[in-house]
Order: C-alpha cells, then sequence, then structure tokens
C-alpha cells in the first residue's frame, strides 16, 4: 500500500525570496493634467519628496501609496 501525501500550493510570495522590503510610490498631479510616478523603499523618503514637491505651484496634489 503506496501512501501519498498532498503537497501544499505554495503562494506567490512564499516563492518571491528577492521581496525584502516594502514599495512606495508617489504620485505627482500637475496642474496642466499631467502626471509622474516615482517608487522608494523607503517611506520617510517617499513622504519627503512629496512634501517637496508640493511646495511648487505647478503641483495640483501628491499621493503616497504602498505597491506590492
Amino acid at each position: 500500500m503506496v501512501v501519498t501525501v498532498k503537497k501544499r500550493k505554495r503562494t506567490k510570495l512564499g516563492k518571491d525570496k528577492r521581496r525584502k522590503h516594502r514599495h512606495w510610490q508617489v504620485t505627482v498631479y500637475y496642474t496642466d493634467g499631467e502626471k509622474f510616478a516615482r517608487v522608494y523603499t523607503d517611506r520617510a523618503k517617499a513622504a519627503k519628496f512629496a512634501e517637496r514637491q508640493k511646495k511648487s505651484p505647478v503641483v495640483k496634489a501628491t499621493r503616497v501609496m504602498q505597491v506590492d
């Protein structure tokens, strides 16, 4: 009699050994409708970049969001 053991499914995150930190995307919205985005691995740096961009008169809004 042979007993078979059912293997567990691996998730994508479980296989990916590269992912050691989170990514933060800063999106800058301009008054003319254009968009610009930049990705950081440090949330503090991303927030600092967003605050610096808000000082410009041509920037309408900024957004910092976590991306996976």
